[in-house]
């Protein structure tokens, strides 16, 4: 009874999260005199967490995703929910860009924001266009992307040792058995990095508050409420019609289901780093380890919802204080470019920046522009990260759904006949 009382009163890892981000947004307020000891002293703890979790990632997503696939063991299943899965990210993300430019040209996100005196400078990589990008998608050797953890590179390698050890039948046996003894291990040291969250949250969003300051944010905040708005929009809306619509779920459940994921991905701002939250979040609303295992590190890789949301609220602040008009056909392929480039962006904090350089040049932007948002970048990217890993969950109950669906058809046929 005593050790019953005791779980009862210990606080829940959201609850320590929530606090711990409450106090490192109070410690960096009351730290902005001196940035310097928050970034050479608190940010280090925060540098050192995110690297535990980068370091567990790549195993996680390619045991999850090949002990996904083989637990299927048939690869037209996989296919089928393949193709579900993609076109459910494709469309979501066509729709939150849409979205994202309807609000920041209704909102007007960058009119009455004047320049200042100083040369804007920003210094960005060169961005590679589509083919390129899907070139880059398979890697010429099967060990470097481990390392590198280039994302995409690593889903192909899970994908096809998936398929492989399907194909050779029994003989794989002894590969799938491994497979799952490594993931459960993974799963287990994902588990104790995540322990330690609290304190990871804390020592990263500190030193971002104590640089920055609410004055610094103040004539960006118009931006920051921008998003947010289209940002809790597609949330609720896009995402409430798709579970009701396709999966028959109440939205309230599934929203209250995934309030630890989003709590931890609005803190973190890491999509991979919330996958163990996403797919404990998708198993209490019933779906399938099988889909789960499959959807969610997938889309920590290509579903980027807040991301395209982002990236359309910020074209415009940007062409607006340049006083740049954009046409009708711009802004089309603004979504395009979005939507596309979101399938290259890596599921780590910051990776948005590099995208939007791409969507920025495509329609004639001035990169420069970027410079005007990379200050409050953090603040943007832990509400994107928190759609993007929504969108995951969504898709997952969604598709869990239709295969469901699709299975019981297969069943009344066959007893038809």
């Amino acid at each position: 009874m005593q050790e019953a009382a005791k779980k009862k009163k210990k606080l829940s890892l959201t609850a320590q999260i929530a606090i711990s981000l409450v106090l490192g947004i109070l410690a960096g307020v009351a730290m902005q005199s001196i940035p310097d000891i928050a970034t050479g002293y608190v940010k280090p703890f925060g540098t050192i967490y995110l690297n535990l979790i980068k370091m567990i990632v790549v195993p996680v997503v390619v045991l999850s995703i090949t002990q996904g696939i083989v637990s299927l063991q048939d690869v037209r299943k996989v296919g089928s929910i393949g193709v579900k899965t993609i076109c459910f990210y494709l469309i979501t993300t066509a729709v939150a860009v849409t979205l994202g430019l309807v609000a920041a040209n209704l909102l007007q996100v960058g009119a009455g924001y004047t320049l200042g005196g100083e040369a804007l400078t920003y210094e960005v990589p060169e961005p590679t266009n589509l083919m390129d990008t899907l070139v880059n998608i398979f890697p010429s050797n099967a060990f470097q992307p481990l390392a590198d953890a280039t994302m995409l590179q690593v889903i192909v390698i899970a994908l096809f040792l998936g398929f492989g050890i399907i194909s050779v039948g029994e003989k794989g046996k002894v590969a799938k058995d491994v497979v799952d003894s490594f993931a459960e291990v993974s799963f287990k040291i994902m588990a104790m990095i995540l322990k330690v969250s609290p304190i990871g949250v804390f020592a990263l969003i500190c030193p971002v508050v104590a640089e920055n300051g609410p004055s610094v944010l103040l004539p960006l905040l118009k931006v920051i409420l921008v998003a947010y708005v289209a940002y809790l929009a597609h949330m609720a809306l896009t995402y409430s019609l798709a579970v009701r619509g396709f999966a028959g779920m109440n939205p309230l459940r599934f929203f209250r289901a995934m309030g630890e994921p989003i709590l931890f991905a609005f803190s973190s701002a890491s999509s991979v780093g919330t996958l163990p939250f996403n797919m404990d979040a998708t198993a209490k609303l019933g779906t399938r380890k099988e889909v789960s295992s499959f959807v969610l590190p997938l889309g920590a890789t290509i579903n980027m919802d807040g991301t395209a949301i982002y990236q359309g609220v910020c074209a415009i602040f940007i062409a607006q204080i340049f006083g740049i008009e954009l046409t009708l056909a711009q802004q089309l392929t603004i979504i395009l470019t979005a939507t596309l480039a979101s399938i290259g962006t890596a599921g780590v904090p910051g990776s948005g920046m590099i995208m939007l350089t791409m969507v920025l040049q495509t329609v004639g932007l001035p990169v420069e522009g970027i410079a005007l948002v990379a200050g409050i970048d953090r603040v943007l990217d832990m509400g994107r990260t928190a759609v993007n890993i929504t969108g995951d969950a969504a898709c997952t109950v969604c598709v869990d759904a239709w295969e469901k669906k699709r299975e019981r058809r297969k069943l009344a046929k066959a007893a038809q006949q």
